[in-house]
């Protein structure tokens, strides 16, 4: 997404797109058993001998995070076995790291986090006081073009941590059969998260956190369903105000993304006379725009399981209104090194909308998710435990 949006004239598109059918073949699965799921991301390589040790290096830091877990589950239970009593006292790194809280935001000032810590570690002894918690079920929307697949790392790690976790796939995304091409509202394009809140038990609240322009659809929901939304996230999101459109959104972004701009395609399934139906993205500008920071495995994951955003929602004003979306409080999560929704626009619409909290990610791009999911569950489980007013 970006400010190519705000100057969008349908000349100006029909110059940078070829004309498509409306017909797009979905994604490939994606597995719901971690082990099959991982297999395919990070596949072995034989290639070389760096890539080799690599590997290794990798497999052994796992086993000990397992035999971290492993012991931590006999001591609580009084099963320490000789053979595990060695190996803490030759490996102390993994099993005697003293647990460390999280500490809470005094201020709204921005709290800077980054990755550069062995977290996998920390997280494991992490005590985040979850029966304090107002809720621990966090559900998580992705932004255009995403799906509920780019939240894998995110899921596992407050899984981990003992939250109750759902990530969505809006209409169209993902692995949801629908064409994008024929979405035309954005009630429509939410639909799925909305259906999700009307199913919750009533007493029930959630943390909803939403990126890019899913912020838009969580503050959409929001508005349906003010009881059962306790906090709201928004991670380089569409923060709109009354009345304001997605694509208003990005007409506060001085300046131009050249980048940006060349990277999206315009799709017009129903002619080009007529607007476009959706945007595409062009895969050779993906690592630039979007994953700067992000491993070359997962730009791949991204631009196999990618799929073209509906350009309708973009267009609609969103109808809010202080008594439910004004009284649900909102937290901004702003993305440092973001190339798609620079740190300039993100500024703006805290600006305009100012939430309760601000956090940075230092050395983040467009998808923390993918690129610093580490500090990303910091500061999500932090959020959670920030006592309501």
């Amino acid at each position: 997404m970006g400010n190519s949006l705000a100057c969008f004239s349908q000349n100006q598109a029909t110059k940078r797109s070829k004309e498509r059918s409306s017909s797009h073949s979905l994604p490939p699965y994606f597995s719901n058993s971690t082990s099959q799921r991982l297999d395919k991301i990070y596949p072995k390589e034989t290639s070389s001998s760096t890539n080799s040790t690599l590997d290794d290096d990798y497999i052994k830091e796992q086993a000990r995070v397992a035999a971290a877990l492993l012991l931590q589950h006999h001591q609580q239970n009084g099963t320490l076995t000789q053979f595990e009593r060695s190996v803490s006292l030759r490996d102390p790194l993994a099993f005697s790291k003293k647990q460390k809280k999280i500490p809470r935001s005094s201020s709204s000032r921005p709290r800077l986090l980054s990755d550069s810590l062995p977290q996998h570690l920390e997280i494991l002894n992490q005590d985040t006081e979850l029966g304090n918690l107002e809720t621990n079920h966090i559900v998580l929307v992705h932004g255009g073009g995403f799906g509920a697949w780019c939240w894998y790392k995110t899921t596992t790690l407050l899984k981990e941590t003992g939250f109750q976790v759902d990530a969505i796939d809006l209409t169209g995304s993902g692995a949801h059969s629908f064409d994008s091409n024929n979405i035309t509202t954005l009630s429509e394009y939410v639909k799925p998260l909305t259906d999700f809140l009307e199913n919750l038990p009533d007493g029930n609240k959630i943390i909803l956190v939403g990126h890019d322009i899913g912020g838009a659809c969580v503050s959409y929901a929001m508005e349906l369903h003010r009881s059962k939304v306790s906090k709201a996230v928004f991670i380089a999101a569409a923060m709109l105000k009354i009345g304001q459109s997605i694509l208003d959104m990005f007409s506060m972004q001085l300046g131009s993304n050249d980048l940006l701009q060349r990277s999206q395609n315009f799709i017009y399934a129903n002619g080009k006379n007529h607007p476009p139906t959706a945007i595409d993205f062009d895969k050779s500008f993906l690592k630039d725009v979007m994953f700067n920071e992000t491993t070359a495995k997962d730009v791949e994951l991204a631009s196999v399981l990618l799929r073209p955003i509906p350009f309708a929602p973009l267009t609609e004003k969103l109808s809010l209104s202080a008594t439910n979306y004004g009284s649900i409080p909102r937290f901004y999560i702003k993305t440092l090194d973001d190339f798609a929704i620079p740190v300039s626009l993100q500024e703006a619409m805290i600006d305009s909308n100012p939430p309760e909290q601000v956090f940075q990610m230092k050395g983040s791009d467009h998808s923390p998710f993918l690129s610093k999911p580490h500090a990303l569950h910091k500061i999500l489980v932090e959020i959670s435990r920030i006592p309501l007013k």
